[in-house]
Formats: C-alpha cells, structure tokens, sequence
C-alpha cells in the first residue's frame, strides 16, 4: 500500500487542479493521497469527488503557516471539521495576510527595476484560493525577469531577500490545539527542512507533543538520512506517528515527485484512528474520506 501524505494543487501553490492530482496520484501508483493545500480547504470537494474514478483514498488536510520563536512551521493538520469557525476564521485571516503581503512584495522588485503589479500575480495564478510567493515568481516568469521558480526564490524571494516580506501566521502551539479543537490530527511538515530546524530541536517538538501533535513528518527530501535517523528517533521517543511523503507541487517544484516518499500502512491508519478520537473528543463532525 503506496500512501503520500502531503500535496499541493492548483487552489494553493501546486500546479494541477485537484481533479488532476488525483489522477496523476493514481498513475504513479499511489493507493492514498492527501490533499494539503496552504491555509485553504476549497480543493477539497473536487479531489475527494474523484477519487471514484481514480481509484485512490484521498484524505482530506490543509498545511497551515505557522510561527515559532519568530521561525516559519508549517503544521500539517488532517482531518479536521472545515465548519469549526476558530479554524476556518484563523485560515482566512492567514489568506488575507497573504494578499496584502504580495502587493508589498511587487512594490519591492518593481522599485528594484522588475515592474510587476498584483494583477499579474493573479493573472498566474488562475483560481488559486491561497495566494503565496510561488506565485510572485510564475509572475516573474511570465515577464521575462527569470526562467524559472527556483531562480526567482534564489536571487529574489527566499526568506531575508530583497523582495521578501514576512506574513502573518499563527503560533505553532495555538494552531496544534486548534487543530485538536476541530476534530483533527496535527503533523509537523518536514520539521528540519527550510530554517525551522533551529526552533524545532527536540525540546521543541516535546512542547508540541505536549499541545496535541500527533505526528512528524520525517520522510521529505529537505532531510538527508542522518536528519530521517534523527527525527525518527525524536519521533519514537514522544510516541509520535511517523510519516513521509511527496510535497508534490505538481510542475511548481522539481523533486517532488508523488511517491517519492511515502508512509507505511500502520502508521497511517495509527494516523486515522487518532483522528477518530480527535473528532469524537472536540464533538465535532471529521469530513470524511474521498474513498475508491
């Protein structure tokens, strides 16, 4: 059994549609998928709807933007009740930081002499319901600046670069009970990946464990083995699931091929049964599973 946990589509960052990544799942032979998309739950009705025809299990998540001691975390979360309103409200005020957010980031390179507006951000990024700096730099693209996404983040849009602007997002320890308190389960996405490494130390991810955190994500190709060896021991020593997957961004990111790291069948269903007791202690309603 062949289960990713972690992808993006074209409602966040990613570049198929969730219909589409979907199918694209299926035909690399993947059994389940979990749709993920940043601070959104609007794919969801389109990838669990084709699961049918696709013939996999898609999970329903969302990766939240999250802080810690002023570093980005992202977090995970599973299963949770989309119509739990601290969750659903919180999400939405991430989104609209976003936005505001992008627009100064075209201030920023249009005054560095690459003109850009936010209309053509939106212009790139179709119906995405998540705005983010992927965007900004299919953006740069499209205007000739840089061939790619890769080089817009390395010369421009990494974190403390010239057209970098923070965003708002909540604290990691809020958002892991927050996610407690919507019937869901909370994973850390790909902990020592991307500058969270130096907040998420082992006493770090203790004091999440302690707020509610079901799982780490160990598998991702941000980790080298020692870091897998590490994060699995870190894992085992809280009781904490295991898993690992893609962060499948579709065309968006090179190397993230769906499967390409995957999560063993008992841990997902240990992942499963967590999130069944997660929605039965909130007394809330978990969405349920696009199902084969």
């Amino acid at each position: 059994m062949r289960i990713d946990l972690h992808t993006h589509s074209s409602v966040s960052d990613g570049t198929d549609s969730p219909a589409e990544l979907v199918a694209n799942a299926a035909a690399a032979g993947l059994d389940v998928v979990a749709l993920t998309d940043h601070d959104t739950f609007d794919g969801w009705p389109a990838a669990t709807r084709a699961a049918v025809a696709a013939g996999v299990v898609v999970v329903p998540g969302v990766e939240m933007s999250t802080r810690l001691h002023g570093a980005g975390v992202h977090v995970l979360a599973y299963l949770p009740d989309p119509g739990y309103a601290p969750l659903a409200d919180e999400l939405a005020r991430v989104r609209d930081g976003r936005a505001t957010r992008l627009m100064e980031m075209t201030h920023l390179l249009t005054d560095a002499g690459l003109p850009i507006d936010l209309d053509d951000v939106l212009a790139v990024a179709g119906r995405a319901s998540t705005l983010g700096r992927p965007h900004v730099a299919d953006a740069m693209v499209a205007k000739g600046y840089v061939a790619d996404r890769s080089e817009a983040f390395a010369a421009w849009l990494w974190e403390g670069g010239p057209a970098y602007v923070p965003k708002y997002a909540p604290a990691a320890v809020d958002a892991v009970r927050m996610v407690g308190d919507a019937g869901g389960v909370a994973v850390l996405a790909h902990p020592w990946g991307r500058g969270s490494r130096r907040v998420l130390d082992a006493e770090g991810i203790r004091r999440l464990a302690e707020a509610g955190l079901a799982g780490i994500e160990v598998d991702h190709e941000d980790h080298d083995r020692s870091d897998r060896a590490t994060l699995f021991e870190v894992a085992t020593a809280l009781d904490l699931v295991v898993t690992g997957s893609s962060d499948y961004h579709g065309t968006g990111k090179v190397g993230h091929v769906l499967g390409v790291n995957t999560t063993a069948r008992d841990e997902y269903e240990r992942l499963l049964d967590l999130a069944r007791r997660a929605a039965t202690a909130a007394g809330r309603q978990a969405p349920r599973l696009g199902v084969a």
